[in-house]
C-alpha cells in the first residue's frame, strides 16, 4: 500500500518528506513501546504510535520504518521532524486513535508483519 493511501484512510497530514508518498509499505506496526517495534519483522513498515520523541524515529531508522504515523492528533516536536526529513521518514498525524487507526488499514488490506517473539 502506497503510504499517501494510507494518508488518504486516516485522514492523516503529512508533516514531512511528503515526495516519499508514493513509496510503497509492506506491512504495519502499532506500539508506544519501542521495545515491541525492535522485536516486530520489518520490511518497508509503517508504525502507528501515539509516542512523540526522537527515540521514535532512531527505531524507525534502524527498523527499516518507512513511515510514521501519530495518532489521537499527536505532533512530533521539530527535533523529531528534522530527524525524519534527514532519514527520508514520511511522519504523518491522524485524529484517529490507535485502535480505530489500525482497524482501518486493516479493512483496507494492509496487514501485520511476523513477530520475533
Amino acid at each position: 500500500m502506497k503510504i499517501s493511501k494510507i494518508a488518504e484512510i486516516l485522514e492523516a497530514e503529512v508533516l514531512c518528506c511528503d515526495g516519499h508518498t508514493e513509496n510503497e509499505v509492506m506491512s504495519a506496526c502499532a506500539s508506544d513501546m519501542m521495545s515491541d517495534v525492535l522485536a516486530f519483522v520489518k520490511d518497508h513498515a509503517v508504525l502507528i504510535t501515539g509516542l512523540c520523541n526522537p527515540q521514535v524515529i532512531r527505531t524507525a531508522e534502524m527498523m527499516d520504518i518507512v513511515c510514521v504515523v501519530y495518532v489521537r492528533g499527536k505532533k512530533p516536536d521539530a527535533m523529531s521532524i528534522e530527524l525524519a526529513e534527514s532519514k527520508n521518514i514520511v511522519l504523518m498525524t491522524s485524529k484517529y486513535r490507535m485502535y480505530q487507526a489500525c482497524g482501518l488499514l486493516f479493512s483496507q488490506g494492509m496487514h501485520g508483519g511476523d513477530c520475533l517473539i
